[in-house]
């Protein structure tokens, strides 16, 4: 099993998120134009919107089932760029988490520079830890809030991605697909499943923060095929799996939490591949 990266629902970012409802660049002291000029990004609008999505029939559907996956949720345009970002210009950290321990998140530096016998130790203790009863993940990760808040790339692709989740469009497409009009700011993180990786049946109960919806943007660039898991698993109070979604290219979920959830286990034999930024909507 290999290590990851994600403090999933417990990393620090997330509970200082500074963005207010008109959007992070509006903040005065996080302030940040939007680099247009950047290369990856000309010609090309990150995080634009489908202008065909049926949003009356997505929120009807969040409605009865408190959960969404709005397919070919961007344009084709900015579904690829955004995914070149995430697949080719991301700084590649880790994290994990081992029984009620305080999850571990490093920076990319920090990982490489584990010597392989931490590296198996902490393989080993995430396997022990599921083999019972207790939590456990691992997977890939960047903090994109973060590396915004601490100036790690400041004007780069990525703080540009966590302004625009927090601008108008985007916001307001989550606030009438949910219901929610009073959702006011969202952290980011770009997440990667690779073989061996997972995230543990869990149900991000941080409402008291102002947690109220989890997204998932799945940005999997190949035909991703069922057997390789990384499903998004939706449970019910007896264990049984009442959805899943599979890995796809340019699909948006949105769930209500507190949830029982998980990321199905990614098998050896799987393609990394399993992109995606994720993170929590809130009204506080």
């Amino acid at each position: 099993m290999n290590i990851g990266a994600g403090c999933h629902g417990t990393d620090r970012a997330a509970n200082e998120a500074p963005v207010s409802g008109d959007g992070l660049r509006h903040r005065a002291g996080w302030a940040k134009p939007f680099a247009y000029d950047h290369p990856v990004f000309r010609m090309i609008e990150l995080l634009a919107l489908n202008p065909s999505l049926d949003r009356t029939a997505l929120a009807a559907q969040f409605a009865a089932d408190g959960r969404v996956q709005i397919r070919d949720v961007l344009t084709d345009a900015s579904a690829r760029a955004l995914h070149r970002v995430i697949a080719e210009q991301t700084p590649w950290g880790i994290a994990y988490g081992v029984g009620t321990d305080k999850p571990v998140g490093l920076t990319a530096a920090e990982f490489a520079a584990l010597d392989p016998a931490r590296r198996t130790a902490i393989r080993e203790a995430i396997e022990q830890a599921m083999r019972g009863r207790d939590y456990g993940f691992s997977y890939a990760r960047y903090p994109i809030l973060d590396a915004y808040l601490q100036h790690w790339a400041p004007g780069g692709p990525h703080d540009i991605v966590l302004e625009h989740i927090n601008d108008a469009p985007f916001l307001d497409l989550v606030r009438g697909v949910t219901g929610i009009p009073d959702l006011r700011k969202a952290d980011a993180q770009a997440t990667l499943f690779a073989p061996g990786q997972f995230l543990a049946e869990h149900s991000d109960s941080h409402v008291g923060e102002g947690w109220r919806i989890a997204y998932v943007l799945s940005l999997c660039a190949v035909d991703w095929r069922p057997d390789w898991g990384g499903y998004l698993q939706f449970f019910d109070d007896d264990g049984d799996i009442v959805a899943g979604y599979r890995p796809r290219f340019n699909a948006l979920s949105l769930f209500a939490v507190p949830r029982p959830h998980a990321v199905s286990y990614v098998p050896p034999f799987a393609p990394v591949g399993r992109y995606s930024i994720t993170g929590w909507f809130r009204d506080r």
